[in-house]
């Protein structure tokens, strides 16, 4: 058969990814044909895509040819992924093409672009979000996903229209953009141009009518709340009624915590340190406060939890680091523990063990495992050309080697891996090499050592995640990465080191070498758990009990994907392996990359002295947390987040809610009588909380974060709407419709510092104190939102949660940490006055804008006062000039009225 395509047709994304599927079952050539060019000959204008068929006949559009590829696979239709289908003819792509025609052939931007596509991308969000699936038509993929993953690619693919409150979608989205046929079919239409590749296309097609006949402007549109089933309604009242009596009874706590059989027992771990590197925020973030998140959410569901970590001791880094300071690896050991332990303890990290690898316990599993390995014929013996500085006298390991990348010619790859294209290296493959401590060229020399058979157990490895993937929480890009490595073939991987700070190798001839630290860094996990109780094999030998979470950044996917999992199986010992393994992506600074040696960015053990209290630092990394791509800390944005999201939004309404109960109520939560509204509600607070508990299920943390600021958001909205501060000066039945908003307002409010537990440890327990919530109503999180703080209730002193993060004191934080970039950026304008056009702020203002759009459209779809509309109206109006100025564009007098 033959497919034919032409440049920068839109079509051919969703075809080519399809045709991915049909390699090895049937032949496609692929021919790109003109624009202009009818390959069909009974079509009066000419179409692409187009198959031509083996028979002669023709499919010519993009559905059809996509459904063809999907049955040679062996796909059976259903009747979900048909009406998909439909929905996409009908009702995305007519959004979809103005929206592609408004940005790339009239250079429009913002919300002049998504405004066309946003009712669609928010029913695709919550579709997904309410079948707790991956994907559109269950928990595989199917033709639905890549018809409209094709569709949506050109646009999406640009993170300014993939609003980050429709978190459900940003996950499918970037799940199937990991794929391989969707990424080489990516990469054959855009041709690393983006959107403007179809550009040619585009401008030969008429101008589309925007959907339902709307005209293009910048005034918001209304958009209702989720439409709510008479039966949801009940079920949350009847839920909120049943208040504390439906909570379970507490787990007795144990110590140490062991499995439970009959219970979920989370075994969480994260990433270990190396113990001379001060942690800096994006360390933080990609290991032990994503885990903490974690760990925490674990408890408030009741699971059995153990939360583990420590520092990894052992390697050259450590003996390097021992010769600069004038001291023993040990004693450098000692003193960076401490100084890791004090930065953890200072963000509130929850560990249930923080140990080190430097213990007895560590050598002697490591030795066991290998002899097991060993004896099961899955090690082998090889000479080594290696790097010898001999300046210093010693084999150079991977990581003090640096030159030129042999692959993609990065001057800064490091001995064992690059990080610019990620590949793995052998040291003498580099060219140009240098030692790393001394600057001088080190020379090759052999050397003796001992290999882990991976291509022997490469069988094994995919035996096991074949098992363990399907319907396991492997972020998309940790499948990608062992899928990469799998792909290329696995080869026999050293694990020894002529070195003498590391676990000694058990074996005649080598008592000279030790352990290489990734072999061995990893059965640090469990050593530390064996140093926490001598039953950790209750752990760590027992995975029909034990689910293992595993955080960590991208670049350490292969160790603990691959390589431990591969020891683990050779050893032949039960040892629980990695059920779902969370990996981020990497964290920037600014413009630029954390460099502690040209003090750039904040590191761990500066942040306390920024006078930010840690919760704050923890809300702002979990806002941006790196999830599907890299993401940069802002110190603009951070105030912004700061002042909006917390000062203006959660904080304005926490304490509102709680003053309303002190100022008018005595300080005892008022009797409730709901109405129709209060009970809807309540339902679309029910419907959040699930949400919140999906996608922490799922741990998509960030995404999470967002649900307790949406339903602060309703909060706030609730409460101005129904003004209790006028209504308790009113008639009886005034006073009591005050008493039911107040009292509805501050549950909401108690709801909102249980699910903030996992983020702001510190914040949460503060709102608990204040509102004197009932002890069990601390420490569980239900799928239903209950009244937890009944009428008669008396709640402690209220007091503002959050302050203000000022212009100035940033700045001087700015430069503070700035160090010597060249890039200094300029000093942050007032959130009023935006005067500069750094891309961050204006992206920033897209952001402010796009959530003071949300406020109009609830205030409006609740028939709020005309007056309040206005005044909401105003402030959006307002920032949309702050974007014009930002953009260096003219202001221009608003549609329909004339300058006087």
């Amino acid at each position: 058969m033959r497919l034919f395509v032409s440049e920068g047709a839109p079509g051919n994304l969703p075809v080519l990814a399809a045709a991915g599927r049909v390699r090895g079952r049937a032949e496609v050539l692929i021919s790109t044909v003109g624009l202009e060019e009818c390959m069909v000959p009974f079509l009066t204008r000419p179409r692409v895509p187009v198959l031509q068929l083996d028979s002669g006949n023709y499919l010519f559009s993009t559905s059809s040819i996509c459904r063809y590829f999907f049955l040679l696979s062996g796909w059976e239709q259903d009747d979900l992924t048909n009406q998909w289908l439909e929905w996409e003819a009908t009702e995305l792509q007519p959004a979809l093409s103005a929206a592609l025609y408004y940005l790339v052939v009239q250079g429009k931007k913002g919300e002049d672009v998504l405004g066309p596509v946003r009712r669609a991308l928010t029913h695709i969000d919550h579709s997904l979000s309410r079948q707790n699936c991956p994907f559109l038509a269950g928990e595989t993929e199917s033709l639905a996903d890549i018809v409209l993953w094709g569709a949506l690619y050109p646009l999406l693919q640009d993170p300014a229209y993939l609003p980050e409150e429709l978190g459900a979608l940003r996950s499918w989205f970037q799940t199937l953009s990991t794929q391989e046929p969707c990424q080489r079919a990516a990469e054959t239409v855009l041709k690393q141009q983006g959107v403007l590749a179809l550009q040619p296309f585009l401008q030969k097609q008429p101008q589309p009518s925007p959907p339902d006949g709307r005209a293009v402007t910048n005034e918001p549109e209304e958009e209702e709340l989720a439409t709510l089933s008479e039966e949801e309604v009940a079920m949350a009242v009847t839920a909120w009624e049943k208040g504390l009596g439906s909570l379970p009874s507490l787990r007795p706590q144990q110590n140490p915590v062991l499995p439970v059989a009959g219970e979920r027992n989370v075994l969480i771990t994260s990433a270990l340190p190396y113990v001379n590197n001060v942690p800096h925020l994006g360390n933080i973030i990609g290991c032990v406060l994503s885990a903490d998140v974690f760990a925490r959410y674990s408890r408030l569901r009741q699971w059995n939890t153990l939360y583990l970590c420590g520092t990894d001791e052992y390697g050259t880094a450590t003996e390097t680091k021992a010769m600069e300071e004038g001291l023993t690896p040990q004693e450098i050991c000692d003193k960076y523990h401490v100084v890791h332990a004090d930065i953890y303890r200072w963000f509130n990290i929850s560990f249930d063990i923080f140990g080190r690898t430097t213990t007895p316990q560590q050598t002697k599993i490591t030795q066991d495992i290998f002899q097991r390995l060993l004896t099961r014929g899955f090690v082998l013996q090889d000479t080594v050309e290696q790097l010898r500085c001999e300046r210093c006298a010693r084999f150079l390991a991977d990581r003090f080697v640096e030159g030129v990348c042999p692959f993609c010619g990065y001057e800064e790859a490091r001995g064992d891996q690059c990080d610019k294209c990620g590949k793995l290296i052998n040291a003498i493959e580099l060219k140009k090499p240098q030692c790393k401590v001394c600057r001088s060229c080190p020379v090759v020399k052999s050397s003796q050592h001992l290999f882990l058979d991976l291509p022997k157990l490469e069988k094994r490895l995919e035996e096991w995640l074949g098992k363990t993937l399907p319907g396991s929480d492997w972020t998309p890009n940790a499948r990608f990465i062992i899928r990469s490595w799998l792909r290329d073939g696995l080869k026999p991987r050293c694990i020894t080191r002529d070195l003498k700070w590391g676990t000694p190798v058990p074996l005649e001839g080598f008592e000279d070498k030790v352990f290489y630290v990734w072999f061995d860094a990893t059965i640090g996990y469990l050593s530390i758990t064996a140093n926490y109780t001598d039953q950790w094999e209750r752990w760590w030998k027992n995975p029909e009990q034990v689910d293992l979470y595993q955080f960590m950044a991208k670049d350490n996917v292969p160790f603990h994907g691959l390589v431990f999992p591969c020891s683990a199986l050779g050893a032949e010992d039960n040892y629980t392996l990695v059920s779902h393994l969370i990996a981020t992506e990497y964290l920037n600074y600014e413009d630029g990359k954390f460099s502690k040696s040209r003090g750039v960015g904040v590191f761990g053990d500066m942040a306390q002295d920024t006078g930010i209290p840690a919760d704050i630092w923890r809300f702002y990394l979990l806002y941006i947390r790196p999830e599907g791509q890299d993401s940069a800390f802002s110190w603009t944005d951070m105030l912004l987040k700061n002042n909006s999201e917390l000062l203006n939004n959660l904080g304005n309404f926490i304490n509102r809610a709680g003053m309303f109960v002190s100022k008018f109520f005595g300080g005892y939560v008022p009797e409730m009588v709901l109405t129709p509204d209060d009970q809807r509600l309540l339902a679309h607070v029910t419907l959040e909380l699930r949400h919140y508990h999906q996608l922490l299920e799922k741990v998509r943390i960030r995404d999470a974060l967002r649900s307790i600021l949406t339903i602060s958001r309703h909060g706030n909205q609730y409460i101005q709407v129904n003004e209790p501060w006028k209504r308790i000066k009113g008639s009886e039945a005034d006073r009591q419709r005050a008493g039911t908003v107040t009292g509805l307002a501050v549950n909401i409010a108690a709801l909102l510092s249980v699910m903030l537990q996992p983020y702001m440890p510190t914040v949460s327990a503060t709102i608990q104190a204040q509102l004197q919530l009932p002890p069990p109503a601390c420490s569980i999180l239900l799928t239903n939102f209950l009244c937890t703080l009944p009428a008669g209730h008396q709640i402690g002193t209220v007091s503002p949660l959050f302050q203000k993060l000022e212009n100035d004191q940033i700045e001087s934080l700015r430069q503070r940490f700035g160090g010597g970039q060249t890039k200094v950026s300029p000093k942050p304008a007032a959130v009023e006055t935006v005067a500069t056009a750094e891309p961050q702020q204006i992206q920033v203002l897209m952001d402010e804008i796009t959530k003071q759009g949300n406020i109009v459209r609830e205030l409006k779809a609740q028939k709020a006062d005309k007056n309040q509309v206005a005044a909401e109206v105003a402030k959006l109006l307002d920032l949309k000039k702050q974007l014009a100025l930002a953009e260096g564009k003219p202001l221009e007098t608003p549609k329909g009225k004339k300058k006087k």
